[in-house]
């Protein structure tokens, strides 16, 4: 066989190693059981009426905010519509290089860059902030086992660590439906440990969010998350939303979910309370 040949057989494994493996975890998230969800998990009809007034109020407030994650789908998305709906008076993005943002809307957004392996030594990074939200991940596939629990598991706790002893109040942490400690599958077991350490920290308010599949157009080339994207784009929309959700909806859940007061130290939204939260309000209607 050429060496032409050899190599696109073995992209072609490789792909079908990755559809197949999304696959099984889709079937995995597919066969859980409705988990049970804490405080914040719905929204009154009042409280959705309330929300505009709610956002002005906590404009008001002149909060700062930082963003783990960034340059992910989700953390991507979660910055544009931050300065969109002009919450926070400064925010800061926590990454391992500079993005470029050449846009005007993004002229005054801070960017600290650090390295994940030597966190205490950027500690002053997480200085100062009043609400964190975290999209920090990588994939099995990209990073290796070790390296996704390098990610997602180390340099998410840490970092929320180090966001706690900065002073941040509200830490919000993007993690997955089924995430589970004692789960057999690595992806769900990582994704339950570091739900359960993060709240070991007692932030004062302390917000999960267990998205199923996140619909998005990725940058990065994902050819199995492209299967499944359309697999699940083929669905009747009341059946598809039970296990899937598209990231604008998870970022308007999360920042709906912000401006909103709660009493409760821990909340943790579930694949519905999220559709529920972010299609309650459209913050840029006239």
């Amino acid at each position: 066989m050429s060496r032409p040949a050899a190599l696109s057989a073995a992209a072609a494994v490789a792909a079908a190693a990755a559809a197949a493996g999304l696959a099984a975890l889709v079937a995995t998230l597919l066969l859980l059981q409705p988990e049970d969800v804490g405080p914040g998990a719905s929204l009154s009809m009042a409280e959705t009426e309330a929300l505009p007034k709610l956002r002005e109020d906590f404009r008001m407030q002149n909060k700062s905010v930082f963003i783990l994650g960034a340059s992910g789908e989700t953390g991507r998305v979660l910055l544009k519509e931050i300065l969109e709906q002009g919450l926070f008076s400064k925010v800061t993005l926590i990454g391992r290089r500079k993005l470029t943002l050449d846009e005007e809307a993004y002229k005054n957004v801070n960017q600290e860059v650090v390295d994940f392996e030597k966190l205490d030594d950027y500690a002053s990074a997480f200085q100062g902030h009043d609400v964190g939200f975290c999209c920090l991940g990588t994939t099995r596939k990209k990073a290796g086992a070790d390296g996704f629990v390098r990610v997602d598991r180390d340099y998410v706790l840490k970092s929320a660590e180090l966001a706690k002893s900065g002073g941040c109040k509200h830490f919000n942490l993007l993690s997955s439906k089924g995430a589970d400690k004692s789960s057999n599958f690595l992806y769900l077991q990582v994704k339950g440990e570091v739900e359960a350490r993060v709240e070991e920290l007692k932030f004062d308010r302390y917000s999960i969010f267990r998205p199923g599949v996140l619909l998005c157009d990725r940058q990065e080339s994902r050819p199995g998350e492209w299967l499944v994207r359309k697999f699940f784009g083929s669905l009747p929309e009341s059946w598809a939303s039970g296990h899937s959700v598209p990231v604008i909806t998870v970022v308007r859940a999360m920042l709906n979910n912000a401006v909103r007061p709660s009493d409760a130290e821990k909340e943790l939204l579930d694949n519905k309370a999220i559709h529920g939260l972010g299609k309650a309000d459209d913050p840029l209607k006239p």
